[in-house]
């Protein structure tokens, strides 16, 4: 299990870095530390649970996962996570990754509004699936250690995180109601994980 928190954040490759680059230049910084913040997450699960993964792969994914939600990147028309996956690849293919590797990355960000991911059939997006999902909803406390949980934070707060993507997610639901973010915006996780994160930071 990885303790140092530099060293957890900090990209694995030079492509890593690129996206990191990519994500504080084009989100705000509460959805730049999400991101960071999801990535870190899935990481420590990966690292307990034993799921063998990409580790840029998953890192790039996780960066970029969001973008979809930024105002430059925000199709009227499609799901966020699918636009995020389109920016993703396009970026890919910037990076130098071939086709086959840059349509992974949209494949991972796709998945992570899934309900579940298989790690068998998807390891990348099953831990971006469950990192997203406690760090908005404050589901799955239990994978990574409290003292990991709290370091992280404490380098990368929350800031309005919780306030914005609800808005955030609410808009999306009101544009596209039959999208997996229409069905977040129904389920009331997302005010209900910041009261969890607020719980437990406190």
């Amino acid at each position: 299990m990885r303790t140092d928190v530099e060293t957890l954040l900090t990209p694995p490759t030079p492509v890593a870095a690129r996206a990191l680059d990519v994500v504080r230049g084009w989100a705000t910084p509460a959805l730049a530390n999400h991101s960071r913040r999801s990535a870190a997450w899935a990481t420590l699960i990966a690292d307990a649970s034993g799921i063998d993964h990409d580790p840029e792969l998953l890192f790039v994914a996780a960066m970029l996962h969001d973008l979809g939600m930024s105002a430059p990147f925000d199709a009227h028309a499609v799901p966020f996570e699918d636009a995020g996956g389109a920016v993703a690849s396009v970026f890919a293919i910037g990076a130098g990754w071939d086709a086959v590797r840059a349509r992974r990355v949209g494949e991972v960000i796709e998945r992570h509004m899934w309900l579940s991911v298989d790690p068998a059939e998807d390891p990348e997006g099953h831990l971006l699936e469950v990192a997203t999902s406690l760090d908005v909803s404050g589901v799955g406390f239990e994978l990574v250690p409290d003292d990991s949980l709290r370091a992280v934070s404490a380098v990368l707060p929350r800031l309005d995180f919780s306030a914005a993507f609800a808005a955030s997610i609410h808009d999306q639901a009101g544009r596209k109601p039959t999208s997996a973010a229409a069905r977040l915006d129904r389920s009331g996780n997302v005010v209900a994980g910041s009261a969890r994160w607020d719980a437990f930071l406190a």
